[in-house]
């Protein structure tokens, strides 16, 4: 069965969309932020991104849930922003990408209206630097973040329903 990955920079909505996703599919859902050591924490919560060397571990250990849990399916976030990241998720098994995509004023409004999280909306242009979109290949959808959470998991449903089994 395929894991998917909700993908995309802070502020688009990974765990609101992750979370209902994996609910209409009945299948666990991992945070990607619960992977990440305390160090990448305490780096992005004071205003430094990350960088390759940090997101090593972070993106094995994503990879490992995702092979834990290819058989009976799942859903995790994780920002994903660069091909060979994907490409390492891809190592734990099959995959299908939700690419969660929006105007950087719609992102930048999220970061800072939101409470409790540790990623300073300083970083977001960091995180669009870096971002690569999905390419020919990578299985996927891009959705567009002005719909509704309800809306882009209806389409994400469709999209699946039509992925070659």
């Amino acid at each position: 069965m395929t894991v998917i990955v909700v993908m995309g920079v802070a502020g688009s909505g990974k765990t609101t969309v992750g979370g209902a996703l994996a609910d209409r599919l009945g299948v666990p859902y991992a945070e990607a932020d619960s992977f990440h050591p305390k160090a990448n924490i305490e780096k992005m919560a004071s205003g430094h991104p990350l960088d390759d060397a940090d997101r090593a571990p972070w993106l094995r250990a994503i990879a490992a849930w995702i092979g834990a849990h290819e058989a009976g399916g799942g859903v995790v976030s994780s920002s994903a922003l660069k091909r060979r990241y994907r490409d390492v998720l891809r190592t734990g098994g099959d995959v299908w990408f939700l690419h969660l995509d929006g105007p950087r004023d719609v992102l930048a409004e999220r970061m800072k209206s939101r409470t409790g999280h540790f990623m300073p909306p300083s970083l977001l242009d960091s995180q669009l630097a870096d971002l690569q979109p999905l390419e020919p290949g990578e299985h996927g959808l891009v959705a567009d973040i002005t719909q509704s959470p309800g809306d882009i998991v209806e389409a994400a449903l469709t999209a699946l329903a039509k992925e070659p089994k």
